[in-house]
């Protein structure tokens, strides 16, 4: 998807949604007044005139063209959302995630996904950047001039960023959203910590970052009324949409430390592990994913091909497990993995390899593993199987390329299992 604003479920971004707004920014607003008046377009352009050299010093970069600005209703916004969606890639991306998503039991199987997404990307829109276009657009008549304060720097920021990377090309690559999610934390993780820099000048933020998860934990519940779409949806859609924010903007804080006055998207990191641990972008040499490329199912048709990454893992199991520490614990040994939705004749199914450190944290991964099935289905018919309804799940102890794994495979229970031939997955 095109533009620059929230986190969607498959990793890319939506223009239509100032984060800010939605998540994190909710907590910067709340210290300031709510009472303000509307802001029109003339103090738009004043204060992102005003605002530009303070973007430039924060960041270390110089605009290359001035940044585009335009106000827009919210109607307009409205048919622009439908514009995205209805592209016929995103479609194919929703359908796909959405089918991964309640297979793995993410999401209810009665959630229409485009419609929790558009709900949730036009509850509280103020303003956005929109790479395709180059332009910044502001809703007319909408909030006040308070939350135009925290907007404006935060969408100026991704507008310097495209000027010295295509951001829509990045966000939009397809097939690895573990990667997308990374870059896209980098991203946002840089527009919010530059945000709150030039909203306290000489505040040092480090000794903020570390309490800010709760601080913006404690705003969401406290601001419900006012987010009933976001504080209604399922805990994957939440912690996607937050993740590039939080884990974004302490990635951007190590990166300060490990590099002062460097860009962070130079060298984006490619999987959210390196965003989620400092070692594994910063230390030498880097942890990089392992590429699991996955074969031809015996029957049926692959329709969707992606990677969960070490965040989603971790998402599934606290899911399943509703157990942090222990999610956290099993997902931190990933090391890649890959995962195909088929289609059969009598309904769909997901097939998921996961690669791991070592044998021992295979063998915990799929113990964790048999307690997510035995939660969802009960007890197992037999080693490693369960069994409910018209739907079989099998957890099998592999190894691909050297490294030990766990293939997980969710399908009807009549089909030929397994559909995918453990000796045909591959690694570079």
């Amino acid at each position: 998807m095109a533009g620059v604003g929230a986190a969607t479920l498959n990793g890319r971004v939506v223009a239509g949604v100032a984060a800010v707004l939605l998540a994190v920014g909710v907590w910067v607003a709340a210290t300031r007044s709510k009472s303000q008046p509307a802001a029109g377009a003339s103090a738009v352009d004043a204060l992102v005139a005003a605002t530009v050299p303070k973007v430039e010093h924060a960041v270390g970069l110089k605009f290359k063209r001035p940044p585009r600005v335009e106000v827009r209703s919210r109607e307009q916004v409205r048919q622009f959302l439908e514009t995205q969606f209805n592209d016929p890639r995103q479609q194919r991306d929703i359908a796909g995630t959405s089918a991964a998503l309640k297979l793995l039991g993410l999401i209810p199987d009665t959630l229409d996904l485009r419609h929790e997404e558009e709900a949730l990307f036009t509850e509280q829109i103020a303003g956005f950047y929109d790479p395709k276009t180059k332009v910044l657009y502001w809703i007319a008549g909408e909030d006040s001039t308070a939350m135009l304060d925290e907007v404006i720097p935060h969408e100026l920021v991704h507008a310097l960023q495209d000027q010295y990377v295509n951001l829509d090309s990045i966000e939009n690559a397809e097939g690895n959203d573990d990667r997308t999610m990374a870059a896209q934390a980098v991203f946002e993780g840089q527009a919010f910590y530059e945000q709150l820099a030039i909203a306290e000048p000489g505040v040092s933020l480090a000794n903020q970052l570390p309490g800010l998860y709760g601080k913006i934990r404690d705003a969401i519940r406290e601001n419900r009324a006012k987010m009933p779409q976001f504080t209604a949806a399922p805990m994957v859609v939440q912690e996607v949409t937050i993740f590039p924010y939080l884990s974004g903007i302490e990635f951007v804080r190590r990166f300060e430390v490990h590099h002062p006055g460097g860009v962070p998207f130079n060298a984006l990191p490619v999987s959210t592990q390196q965003i989620l641990h400092e070692d594994a972008y910063f230390g030498t040499p880097q942890a990089l994913p392992v590429t699991v490329t996955l074969p031809p199912p015996r029957t049926g048709t692959v329709s969707y091909v992606n990677t969960m990454g070490e965040f989603q893992t971790r998402l599934f199991l606290f899911q399943h497990l509703d157990d942090q520490n222990t999610s956290v614990r099993g997902a931190a040994a990933w090391v890649g993995d890959r995962y195909e939705v088929i289609d059969l004749t009598d309904g769909p199914a997901i097939v998921w390899v996961t690669l791991l450190d070592s044998p021992v944290d295979a063998a915990q991964f799929v113990d964790l593993l048999d307690q997510t099935a035995h939660n969802r289905f009960g007890a197992p018919t037999s080693l490693h199987v369960y069994t409910k309804g018209t739907r079989t799940v099998t957890i099998a102890p592999i190894t691909v390329g050297g490294h030990p794994g766990v293939l997980y495979t969710d399908a009807p229970a009549a089909s030929d299992l397994p559909l995918l031939d453990p000796a045909k997955i591959t690694t570079p």
